[in-house]
């Protein structure tokens, strides 16, 4: 089993990820299942160094793989368990939470915090095996493809699943025979998402580091230090605390407390003189934080919540180590309020002294000065500060006492704790007592009925006391050795039945690899005979042979598996279904040269899934992501960012989408009340504007190769009415602009309307500049020349090659900016690209944009001629398929990538375009202008019929 897992970097991205789907659910109104993810110890090491270390295990149900972690926040895994080939045991003998797993000739030894978890941990892997062995994944685990895709939660996508359909061996297996042990509960604490916010169980005795992984550890070390840009806010860690503050103090503070001081000596008796100097220029006083501020008030609150003496209840032992607990949090509380309190006494202290010290020294240059008005003045202004100063220190006397008194109050409650104690203990030995005491009457009785010759008394109790003890020590192993017997009968059943599927799959892939078989022969007798025919020559305007046998191979080459002539479970001679998982059409039915290309296409898609060599999937790393921040609100963070740029798992881009769009819009929602979007729907329905008419013309032409928007009764439709015209009566500068109807149908395939409407405003107010959608789409033409720009530097000898073949290629990239990619690459690249734009804004649009070019730059070199580079121009995009080297060229070769670059360039351009439009305003008024006068009178003009008479 290979339990290393190799991860390519790039020089910005931590890691080239793979496409993953998870399993599917059986019905897309259920609720989705658990994640199968906690904390276990896993026996690892080589000698001395030989012990169990916590490790956070993930389970992945696509290659029912059993991922291990440092921790829920890494992003890269130490390695994996095959649970698909795995099989379970534990043993009674062993501790407490042991288990063994066998898999790929390697036993892995993990513990769970408790033998609850234990069984759960069992129970759970030994479900998933079996699901992942009878739903139809196990006969083919390389296809990434061939597993029902994933739902997703929200969306018109959202109802395209249906339930695995699984194969008739496995329906045929007796489910009885599994369901001899009892379900276990989910620990909650230990098993779960939730498992993430508490500390892990990690071994006192040894070191929670893997050398054999160190190359791991540490890029997921750097991974959780790398710092960010934006607010510094949301970088801090969950385990941020507040440390105290140091703050320069003013010169009316420093005034104050030198009054104070001088009040305090001249009502008490002259204390020592002071031995050192104090600076007042850097003088510093200590601000106390806030959770010391708030500790006593929230001490009481928690004492004053918690349950009375009667209603606690002991068991082995447990209250009293709380109780022993709870009084040590509250000494240590003391503790920091008595130090605060010396703190604060020594402040004033210090500042008495200096000002006394500053007095002499101003008295001692200054002898012979006499009082003068100013100086009854100076006194006077003094003998106010001194009456503030006084009743400062006043108030500070009454902190004092106020904090003495709770100290006070502490005190006698860790008495009171202290008696409950004692209480508890005497209750428990009274207890013990009165058992040793029944145990004594039993005996007793039991010897007064036992035959002669048999001893009684006192002799017999403690033996007989001793073997009741062993008797209860066996009946909990017997029902132990019960349990493990249970599981492993399960075991050797669930195995058993597995291997009689497997050999049912066994036989029905030889079925399909003898149906494949026979017809590659077919294909391969067909082709042969065409090259035969090619051979000979046909007479102009003539259908020869071949003619036929190219028909016959182009009709069986365009076949797909359709919802109306499905084909068997475990043979499917053609691989390319009708529809993909957003809804379009694989091969269109119109052309038949554009159904050849797009099949083609797809099976291209198809073979690039299957070889992918990749290990690491996305759908693993979003599942760790997301368990890191069950107890948090997501943010904006590097980890989050390079996650999204290679790819969102179709079951979480609902989620992502309206995190993202949320981010962006969150201004502009919290000015309206939460029916904003229904009562701009309301007021559309009543009242038509400019737009509706337009916005019901382009319906039917938003997405037409999609099934959602197919027909007029399509669901999609409706929906991208209504979002339409909300956005036309909140926005009326723009209103409706052709282009808005695409952006809008694709964010309806992942969200609700109204988050949908949303995205419309993120993409149309935050994203692109204002005049971007307008009549004249300055922004739009703006953009093209920043592209330009950027093509001549990042690439320089494709924007010479255009411009020395003269191609304007922005006749085809405007429509790539006005739409973000739609119906310009693959589904599967488009999708990608509109994750990182709603996450990183439009500067994702000019990467890609100058991506595509690099891809095929090679390609365009080798063209010659203007007609030629147009005409590829029309079509290149659609030819690229793969994402990953796509999405590597994109953010790592055309780095440095900067945001201001493109700002500037926008700013420059936007002056010229304006300037040029106003240029051709006047030209069109001059031009109306001399129509109006140099029209001549219609009397005037002479028609050829009145010339001829």
């Amino acid at each position: 089993m290979r339990e290393e897992v190799d991860e390519r970097h790039g020089d910005s991205m931590p890691g080239q990820l793979t496409e993953l789907t998870a399993s599917s659910p059986v019905s897309v109104s259920r609720e989705l299942p658990p994640k199968l993810c906690g904390y276990l110890n896993k026996l690892s090491g080589k000698g001395p160094l030989k012990g169990f270390k916590s490790r956070w295990f993930v389970f992945e149900p696509l290659h029912c793989h059993l991922y291990y972690f440092k921790g829920p926040s890494d992003a890269i895994p130490l390695g994996f368990i095959d649970i698909a080939d795995a099989s379970f045991t534990y043993d009674l003998e062993a501790e407490e939470g042991q288990l063994e797993i066998h898999s790929g000739g390697r036993d892995y030894t993990l513990k769970a915090p408790s033998a609850q978890a234990m069984r759960y941990w069992l129970q759970e892997l030994q479900q998933k095996r079996w699901e992942f062995s009878n739903n139809g994944t196990a006969g083919s685990r390389d296809n990434r493809v061939s597993p029902p895709p994933p739902y997703s939660t929200t969306g018109l996508v959202a109802k395209d699943v249906d339930g695995p359909c699984l194969p008739q061996a496995a329906m045929d297996v007796d489910e009885s025979a599994r369901n001899v042990l009892d379900a276990v509960d989910v620990p909650e604490t230990l098993v779960g998402e939730r498992a993430a916010s508490y500390p892990s169980p990690v071994q006192p005795t040894t070191i929670n580091f893997s050398l054999k992984h160190w190359g791991t550890e540490i890029r997921n070390s750097m991974s959780n230090l790398k710092p960010g840009r934006g607010n510094n806010e949301n970088r801090k860690s969950v385990f941020y605390t507040e440390d105290w503050e140091l703050i320069e103090p003013s010169l009316k503070e420093l005034e104050e407390a030198a009054a104070q001081e001088e009040r305090r000596k001249n009502s008490t008796e002259p204390s020592r003189g002071s031995a050192f100097s104090f600076d007042f220029a850097r003088a510093t006083r200590v601000k106390r934080p806030p959770f010391l501020r708030d500790m006593i008030g929230t001490s009481k609150n928690r004492n004053s919540s918690e349950s009375s003496p009667v209603e606690w209840i002991v068991t082995n032992g447990k209250a009293s180590t709380e109780i022993q607990t709870r009084i040590q949090a509250q000494q240590e509380e003391l503790n920091k309020v008595k130090e605060d309190l010396i703190s604060q006494k020594e402040l004033v202290r210090l500042l008495q002294q200096t000002l006394k010290h500053s007095q002499e020294e101003k008295y001692l240059l200054n002898p012979g000065a006499s009082m003068d008005e100013g100086m009854s003045q100076f006194l006077q202004q003094k003998n106010h500060q001194i009456q503030a100063l006084n009743n400062q220190l006043d108030h500070i006397n009454q902190q004092k006492d106020h904090m003495e008194q709770e100290l006070k109050a502490f005190q006698d409650k860790i008495t009171g704790l202290n008696d409950q104690l004692n209480m508890f203990r005497e209750t428990i030995q009274a207890k013990d007592e009165v058992i040793m005491k029944l145990s004594q009457q039993l005996n007793e009785c039991e010897n007064m009925h036992s035959p002669p010759g048999v001893f009684s008394g006192s002799t017999v109790a403690p033996s007989v006391y001793k073997e009741l003890q062993e008797l209860d020590t066996l009946k909990d192993s017997l029902q132990g050795y019960k349990t493990q017997n249970k599981f492993l009968n399960k075991e050797i059943l669930e195995l058993s039945a597995l291997k009689r599927n497997a050999e049912i799959r066994e036989k029905a892939l030889e079925a399909k690899y003898s149906g494949l078989e026979a017809r590659l022969c077919q294909v391969e007798s067909k082709y042969l005979v065409l090259l035969q025919e090619v051979k000979n020559p046909v007479c102009s305007g003539g259908k020869g042979p071949t003619h036929e046998v190219i028909s016959r191979l182009l009709e069986d080459a365009l076949k797909v598996d359709s919802a109306e002539h499905p084909e068997q479970t475990t043979l499917k001679p053609h691989p390319v279904s009708e529809y993909d998982i957003y809804g379009f059409k694989t091969v269109p039915e119109d052309d038949e040269e554009e159904k050849l290309v797009a099949k083609v296409r797809a099976l291209d898609l198809k073979s690039l899934s299957l070889t992918d060599s990749y290990e690491i999937s996305v759908g693993v790393k979003w599942a760790n992501y997301f368990a890191s921040t069950v107890n948090r609100e997501m943010v904006r963070t590097p980890e989050l960012k390079n996650l999204i740029r290679w790819g969102v798992p179709h079951e979480h881009r609902s989620k992502i989408w309206k995190w993202c769009v949320n981010l962006h819009v969150r201004k502009y929602r919290d000015k309206h009340n939460s029916g904003y979007f229904n009562s701009l729907l309301e007021k559309a329905l009543e009242k038509q504007n400019p737009a509706s008419k337009q916005i019901e013309l382009d319906l039917m032409r938003t997405l037409p190769n999609n099934r959602h928007y197919a027909s007029p009764t399509s669901e999609g439709i409706q929906k991208l009415r209504n979002v339409l015209l909300a956005f036309s009566w909140r926005n009326p500068d723009v209103g409706y602009c052709q282009g808005l109807n695409r952006l809008a149908g694709i964010a309806l395939l992942y969200l609700e309307q109204e988050e949908a409407f949303w995205c419309l405003v993120a993409i149309t107010e935050c994203f692109m500049t204002p005049d971007y959608y307008t009549k004249n789409l300055i922004g739009s033409q703006v953009d093209q020349r920043v592209l330009k720009d950027l093509l001549s530097e990042k690439l320089p000898r494709l924007h010479a090659h255009f411009e020395q073949h003269k191609v304007d290629f922005s006749l085809i990239t405007f429509n790539w900016f006005l739409v973000i990619f739609v119906d310009s690459v693959v589904s599967d690249i488009m999708f990608r690209i509109w994750d990182s734009f709603l996450y990183e804004g439009p500067k994702v649009i000019f990467r890609y944009a100058l991506a595509v070019f690099k891809f095929k730059e090679d390609e365009f070199l080798k063209l010659q001629d203007n007609m030629s580079i147009f005409k590829y121009l029309r079509y290149f995009t659609h030819t690229i398929l793969d994402a990953r080297k796509l999405t590597n060229i994109a953010f790592v070769d055309m780095n440095p990538f900067p945001m201001r670059l493109i700002h500037s360039r926008r700013t420059f351009h936007l002056e010229k375009v304006r300037q040029e439009l106003n240029e051709l305003e006047a030209i069109r008024q001059d031009f109306l202008r001399e129509r109006e006068t140099a029209t001549p009178d219609r009397r005037d003009v002479i028609s050829d019929d009145d010339e001829d008479t």
